[in-house]
């Protein structure tokens, strides 16, 4: 299996400058070759890596970079231009590439050779062919049996140095379970970051206090002349106010994902264009701010690495549609009940919409059910146990025995 591990970087400051002249000078290898693909019509990224050789003859100082290193930035410029053109096949408006500025080319990546990562004198260290040796803060430790396959050197907007490792392990991930017990269904929101079918309604994270810091920050800064000592000094303060707001959305984000990779065996969610209802008028902040789209992307590799299944399903009509008879009844956002005038089933707005998001997950995968199943059980005493027998009856429709009307 494929990881990535983030450490940050101690380097000193003649480390510092070496990184920084490295990395503005495959910048502008990127925006050389940039100029190069705008002139010339048919070239291949083989043929402009190939051109690599000729360059060094008129350019020295790329004498000083990591070749491997050096036709990676090549690479990333036609990986740029293949995504562009996916996105216009895909019916998105794109322009075209644009040269980078120095405070957007922030990192470079050494891929199969020219590192190290080793321990000197009780001190880890990664090696960089070209730069030197970079006190690590391996804050934990690597898989034994992993390899590491590339190293990304990253400077982030605070001005903080990172090393993104790319290991690979022998082993597998676990085989998925053919008929999955533990199962559950979520459906994400504002009020409630996510309401699942146990009936767990998790809150979003408060980052009011970042947020604020954030904004008074960003108005120092607009009263900074652009481009003074004062200037750069408080840039960095709000990059660092940016930096605490996402990794604390993060680290939730990857606490709340990681929970329900490994306590469950199928994990069905909605099918969501984060991106497109963020772009929608009125409360586009929240939406933003709630991440919808990463919290989804974290919970699909790490079912995929627990062997869990994930299953994510149209979201059209989720909450709308009634988790005990299927009988679809309009409500405005503001009512957060959802009341049945069909057959008077009432539940919790978004409880009601995970069940149906569950049915229809298991629907979509096939998976056969067990007697045993957990689903019934799952409905807390008191309620309707009609959700459940829908939610039975969407993967085993040979399934016998009837829940009773009351729990």
């Amino acid at each position: 299996m494929n990881y990535n591990y983030r450490y940050r970087l101690e380097p000193s400051d003649a480390l510092r400058e070496t990184l920084d002249r490295h990395r503005d000078l495959y910048r502008q290898v990127y925006n050389h070759f940039l100029h190069r693909l705008n002139h010339n019509d048919g070239t291949t990224k083989y043929d402009e890596i190939n051109q690599l050789p000729s360059v060094k003859k008129w350019w020295t100082d790329l004498t000083d970079l990591y070749s491997r290193t050096l036709q990676n930035v090549v690479e990333r410029l036609y990986n740029n231009l293949s995504r562009l053109k996916d996105a216009k096949d895909n019916g998105r408006v794109v322009g075209q590439l644009k040269w980078k500025a120095p405070n957007e080319y922030r990192s470079f990546t050494y891929r199969q050779s020219g590192f190290e990562l080793k321990n000197t004198g009780g001190q880890t260290v990664l090696r960089l062919s070209k730069i030197g040796e970079i006190p690590v803060r391996l804050h934990r430790e690597l898989p034994d049996d992993a390899t590491i396959k590339q190293a990304t050197v990253k400077k982030e907007p605070t001005g903080k140095w990172f090393a993104v490792l790319g290991v690979e392990t022998p082993d597998d991930p676990p085989e998925k379970p053919e008929n999955p017990k533990d199962v559950v269904g979520i459906d994400v929101g504002i009020l409630k970051y996510a309401h699942d079918t146990d009936d767990h309604a998790i809150e979003s994270v408060d980052l009011s206090d970042e947020r604020d810091r954030l904004e008074r920050e960003q108005r120092k800064l607009s009263r900074k002349e652009h481009g003074s000592n004062n200037y750069e000094k408080q840039r960095r303060r709000v990059a660092e106010c940016h930096a605490d707001l996402k990794n604390k959305r993060r680290d939730f984000l990857h606490k709340l994902s990681n929970y329900y990779a490994r306590e469950y065996d199928l994990v069905a969610v909605e099918d969501l264009d984060a991106k497109g209802l963020v772009e929608l008028d009125g409360n586009s902040r929240n939406r933003a701010g709630a991440a919808w789209g990463t919290f989804l992307r974290m919970l699909e590799y790490k079912c995929e690495r627990e062997g869990t299944h994930f299953v994510a399903v149209n979201s059209s009509g989720t909450t709308k549609e009634c988790a005990a008879c299927g009988v679809s009844t309009d409500k405005p956002l503001w009512v957060r009940k959802h009341s049945c005038p069909s057959c008077g089933f009432t539940a919790d707005r978004d409880w009601n919409a995970a069940w149906n998001i569950l049915s229809r997950g298991i629907k979509q995968l096939g998976a056969g059910r067990s007697e045993s199943t957990p689903v019934e059980t799952a409905l807390p005493t008191g309620t309707h146990s009609v959700p459940a027998k829908r939610v039975l009856e969407a993967g085993s429709p040979t399934l016998k025995r009837e829940p009773s009307g009351e729990r």
